[in-house]
């Protein structure tokens, strides 16, 4: 589809879209604008000569070729690197599969790795039924958070964007797919702890190439029971919207979708279908009031992309969606770190208070009275107790993890650094 001719939906039966703003607490401005993929700040890295560069073109040059040097400094080394690429693999495999075709998949494109849709379709009693066994096998094959939401025009992209070819063509999400599937993959605690590093884009990784399994084997499975389903990841559609609408999490001051379970540290993909299932409602648990109070990835961001004030419709650049009122980060700040420390960042999730283990009760009861007025407790017990400080990437080598115990080793040890460097 295009943005010239949009495709007719048909919303009998489907909620009210005021309705599900209102739920999932979106302000959706008189000057909203749909986004053209062409505007992502990694599409514009291929084609705008304000973000494309010699640095840019080194970035993701090295996630498949090794650096001719490798950067002296603990979590850049030669393994670090092949650790990070290695996480990489997977997710690679599909990418570069039609690449003769002009596809990135997964990034660009939607996935096309299907067998037909079968003839007979299988029956549910009940939208809640068939809903219920679509998360359920979608956790077997490996979703961690699965939540289910309508189709929603808006947050497709008007064109999409070729990295290969630079050309804009059609969205090419097939008509009568009402019903989107989001999952979230948890990414690994400790790697994100070592941030910035080489190593902890192992964390980004391992979350896509997981992430690809599951999308495709939920979207085969919908297509052996009769119903065309496509799986995506990070191209046709902005996520976060839809995670929100699917209730998987809340929006973050750092722009990122915050979880229950996993905090900022998800990974999202998708899936479209026919399928009629019942739909989730937006999850609320006091991450607008306590993001409201905390400037952690403000003051942790190294370029500042992160916004310190209260959610406005301010704008930086094209990179950003024109027409909400949110936290909107500077991308193209964020992306220069990027390509200047050649490997992604995730300082912001790494400093955010909401990144814990919460298979340990006592950050259950954090993550409780974050939801509190006891909010400032919250917030003042942890940066007191030095959570989100950065683990020495030589310390996750040897086999340290983030316990507690090691969490005041680390800190003890940044401690004895600095002095002896002041010294």
């Amino acid at each position: 589809m295009s943005a010239k001719n949009p495709p007719t939906l048909d919303t009998s039966g489907m909620p009210d879209f005021d309705k599900t703003d209102k739920e999932a607490d979106f302000e959706i401005m008189a000057d909203f604008e749909r986004f053209n993929q062409k505007n992502d700040v990694f599409r514009r890295s291929w084609w705008d000569a304000n973000i494309r560069s010699e640095k840019s073109r080194l970035f993701y040059k090295t996630y498949r070729e090794p650096l001719k040097t490798w950067r002296k400094a603990d979590g850049f080394t030669q393994k670090d690197y092949a650790f990070r690429n290695a996480t990489w693999h997977v997710s690679d495999l599909f990418t570069e599969m039609k690449e003769n075709e002009d596809r990135r998949e997964g990034f660009t494109d939607a996935f096309t790795l299907y067998r037909d849709v079968a003839k007979e379709k299988t029956h549910f009693e009940s939208p809640e039924a068939a809903a219920n066994e679509i998360k359920n096998i979608a956790k077997r094959f490996g979703a961690d958070i699965v939540g289910i939401t309508q189709y929603d025009e808006r947050w497709l992209y008007t064109q999409k964007f070729s990295d290969m070819s630079l050309t804009e063509r059609p969205n090419d999400i097939p008509d009568g797919l009402k019903y989107v599937i989001v999952t979230a993959q948890r990414m690994d605690h400790d790697l994100i702890s070592t941030v910035p590093s080489a190593l902890s884009g192992a964390a980004t990784g391992l979350g896509y190439s997981h992430d690809a399994t599951v999308v495709l084997s939920v979207a085969q499975y919908l297509r052996n029971l009769g119903y065309n389903a496509v799986a995506s990841m990070n191209d046709s559609s902005l996520n976060i919207p839809m995670a929100i609408q699917a209730g998987l999490g809340e929006y973050g001051r750092h722009g990122l979708l915050i979880t229950k379970e996993f905090g900022p540290r998800v990974r999202l993909g998708k899936i479209y279908t026919d399928l009629p299932m019942a739909l989730d409602k937006p999850l609320h648990f006091g991450v607008k009031e306590f993001c409201g109070i905390c400037r952690a990835c403000t003051r942790g961001c190294p370029v500042k992309a992160i916004p310190d004030g209260a959610p406005t419709n301010q704008t930086y650049n094209q990179s950003n969606i024109k027409g909400i009122k949110k936290w909107t980060v500077n991308g193209e700040k964020c992306f220069g770190y990027w390509v200047a420390q050649n490997s992604d960042c995730s300082v912001c999730i790494r400093v955010c208070p909401y990144n814990k283990d919460y298979s340990k009760w006592l950050y259950c009861v954090g993550r409780w009275l974050a939801g509190t007025r006891l909010r400032s407790l919250m917030l003042t017990l942890d940066i007191k107790l030095g959570y989100g400080r950065r683990m020495q990437p030589k310390l996750w080598w040897q086999g340290q993890r983030g316990t507690f115990i090691n969490l005041i080793l680390n800190f003890l040890s940044l401690r004895k650094r600095k002095k002896n460097f002041s010294s």
